[in-house]
Formats: C-alpha cells, sequence, structure tokens
C-alpha cells in the first residue's frame, strides 16, 4: 500500500486529507484496526522514531505517549517502585513487562497531558502492555508488532475503532525530507544526530562528577526533545522525563512549565496525596483532575466551595505552600536538558527549584559566563553539546 486515505486533516474542514509515498514506495506502516487521523499519524511517526532512539542509546524497551506532535512522557523499561505503581494506577495489576513499565512511566509522568494520547512503543506489544493500555483513554498504538492475544485486546478497544498500526522497523526514510507550507515547499537534511556519552564529555562547570544514571536521563531528555516542537525543555530522573515544557517563545518559560509538571510528578509522591480519601468508583481520570487540583493554590476556594464532597469520603487537610515546598526540597539529582542554549541563570535558578543536578544545553550564549556562574552556585554539573535540537 502506499496510500492511505484520511478522514480529514488537522481540522474537519480540511478535506481532502491522505498520506502517501512518492514514487509508488510502499508505506512503512500496516493498519492492524481502526482508522488513523492526520494527527495521529504525525503522533505516531515521531513517536517511533523517538522510542526507537531510546531504544538504541540504552538498550532498554521504550514507550512514550504523544500529543499533538509532542511527547507528554518517554521513558525507558526500568522497574517501577511501590510508590510509583500507586500514582501510576498499576499497583493492581501484577507483574508487568519492561515495556509494560516504560509505558506506564511514559503515561504517568504528566497524566493530564497524555489524557487521549497515541502511544508508541519500541518492542512488540504484550499482553501486560496491552493490558495496561486498555485501561486508559487513549487515540492508538504503533510498534513492530503485536502478540496475537495483545492484538484482541487493543482491537476491542472504543468499541472496536481503536488504532493499532505495525510498523516495518527496517525502514530507513530518505536523507533529504520535504513539506509543503503556504503552497512552498521545504526542503532540508533529516536530523540524524546520534546521542550519546560522547555529547555530554564537555563539563563546563567546577563540578565535573557525571554518573552512569545521570548520563541515561540526560539522553532520554534530549533525545525527548529532538522530537518536541520548540522551544523545548525536559527533565528527566530515574530512566523517564518527569517534566517537558514544548512549544514555548522563550526559554524560561518552558523551564518554567516542564518545572512544574515535574514538581507535579513528585508531589504526588507525597504521603498527603497518596492517602487522599477517595471515594469507591472514583475513575482514574477524575482521580488524576481532583489531584491536580489538590496540589495547586486553588484548592482552598474548592474546599469552600464544597466541592471535595464529589471526590472524597472526608474532608483532606489543605496541602499549604510550605508542605509542598518542604516536600520538593526531597528531590534531587534530576537531569535537565533544553533543545537551545540558555540565556539566562533564571533558568538555573528555577530548575534548581526542582532538583536539578545535572544540565545538557548547546552554550553559546553572550552570558555563558553567568549561566556556568549560577550553576557553580548550585554545585551543578553542566555540559556544553554544541548542537542545537530545534523540531518544527
Amino acid at each position: 500500500m502506499n496510500e492511505i486515505e484520511l478522514k480529514y486533516g488537522c481540522n474537519p474542514n480540511q478535506k481532502p486529507s491522505r498520506v502517501y509515498m512518492k514514487e509508488g514506495k510502499q508505506l512503512p506502516i500496516e493498519i492492524l484496526n481502526g482508522k488513523p487521523g492526520y494527527i495521529n499519524l504525525l503522533d505516531a511517526f515521531n513517536g517511533w522514531q523517538l522510542v526507537k532512539e531510546l531504544k538504541k542509546a540504552t538498550g532498554l524497551p521504550a514507550a512514550t505517549s504523544f500529543k499533538h506532535v509532542s511527547p507528554a512522557g518517554a521513558a525507558v523499561g526500568l522497574p517501577l517502585t511501590e510508590v510509583e505503581r500507586k500514582i501510576y494506577w498499576v499497583d493492581d495489576m501484577g507483574e508487568l513487562s519492561p515495556l509494560a513499565n516504560a509505558y506506564a512511566r511514559a503515561r504517568g509522568a504528566d497524566r493530564m497531558s497524555s489524557f487521549g494520547d497515541f502511544i508508541s512503543l519500541s518492542d512488540v506489544c504484550d499482553v501486560a502492555t496491552a493490558k495496561l493500555i486498555k485501561r486508559e483513554v487513549s487515540d492508538g498504538v504503533i510498534a513492530p508488532g503485536y502478540e496475537p492475544e495483545a492484538l484482541d485486546i487493543l482491537a476491542a478497544k472504543k468499541k472496536g475503532n481503536y488504532c493499532v498500526i505495525k510498523i516495518d522497523e527496517s525502514y530507513t526514510p530518505a536523507a533529504v525530507e520535504t513539506k509543503d507550507v503556504f503552497g512552498v515547499t521545504f526542503e532540508q537534511g533529516r536530523n540524524e544526530l546520534v546521542i550519546d556519552d560522547a555529547l555530554f564529555a564537555n563539563v563546563v562547570t567546577k563540578n565535573k562528577a557525571m554518573p552512569e544514571q545521570a548520563k541515561i536521563d540526560l539522553a532520554i531528555a534530549m533525545i525527548t526533545l529532538k522530537y518536541t516542537q520548540s522551544n523545548s525543555v525536559c527533565y528527566a530522573k530515574g530512566g523517564q522525563a518527569i517534566g517537558i515544557g514544548a512549544g514555548q517563545q522563550s526559554r524560561i518559560h518552558c523551564t518554567r512549565l516542564a518545572g512544574q509538571k515535574a514538581d507535579n510528578w513528585f508531589l504526588r509522591q507525597s504521603p498527603k496525596v497518596l492517602n487522599l480519601p477517595f471515594k469507591d468508583g472514583i475513575g482514574r481520570a477524575d482521580r488524576d483532575n481532583t489531584i491536580d487540583v489538590y496540589m495547586s493554590d486553588d484548592y482552598m476556594d474548592v474546599l469552600a466551595d464544597g466541592i471535595w464532597e464529589n471526590f472524597f469520603t472526608e474532608k483532606p487537610e489543605v496541602f499549604t505552600r510550605e508542605e509542598k515546598r518542604a516536600w520538593l526540597d526531597k528531590m534531587q539529582d534530576v537531569a535537565l536538558g533544553s533543545d537551545a542554549f540558555f540565556p539566562f541563570g533564571d533558568n538555573i535558578e528555577r530548575a534548581s527549584k526542582s532538583g536539578v543536578k545535572y544540565i545538557a544545553q548547546p552554550g553559546g550564549s553572550i552570558r555563558d559566563d553567568n549561566v556556568i556562574e549560577t550553576c557553580d552556585k548550585y554545585d551543578m554539573v553542566m555540559c556544553f553539546t554544541g548542537i542545537r535540537l530545534f523540531h518544527h
């Protein structure tokens, strides 16, 4: 097959719509179930490239959760702690496979943004991963293959309309890529940059101690950024992205947005959130939304309005700013990647509030000295990669 007709493009008024291969070549995908949309396929192809690179860089199964052509989460298949199993809502699922662990992490980093995601998996989708996906609100999945029972589980999702795509993992795209904007064709060489330990060799701070786990987390951050709409910043820890700030016009807003998401990821692990007295029967999406409100500064208004009665068996104690700050002060050894240089030290100041210890960025700002000085102030380890990773 060298063409797939789509229902419409980005919006219902954008017709006709299709994806196709030029010069009669075959598409590298097979639609096993459902019918993908235009944005679904953009997410699928970007996500597939991301997880393929993550697996190559780490040797571990990888997964990503995409929304509107940027990842909400990305991770490799490291085992989950008991606390992580609880905050990702998989503590009732028994033993998970490495691939299922990867998706639980990718989905769980920012569960609100992952709602209705498109999933990419580096490996053949197994039954454990399919059972996890079955529980979540999602548009579809792309993987190099599916175990028969896993495919049956996924094909039954969304009343049989769930999109399941198989990709040819041996497919290699052309070295030059094109796209049309306003009737004008743009052409560029593909971004074939290999992200590995060598990229982090130029450490410019006084502290130069970068352990192996930090290099893995920085690789995850930078590979994630390679497929995130720019400007973008990514916080990573323990084999997964924990906060992604995508598509912002200023670097500091990327850092703040991603930092807030990283903070929320860590706040969910606090006893006060873990022990919230939810009523029986409250769905995962409603729990995620309620937890988000509970951790916000608006919760006092919710208490005053009595909305808590819809979700909790009793009125929870307020999670005060002082208590949240005290918990966040326990977050350590976070890695931070940036797709372009930090122009001011304010980005480092904000990163320090989210436990950042290791940073990778291109360097090249006229204020590099100020940025390095701010890192030294917090005893951070920062390397200059010399490589920008803009993606549009």
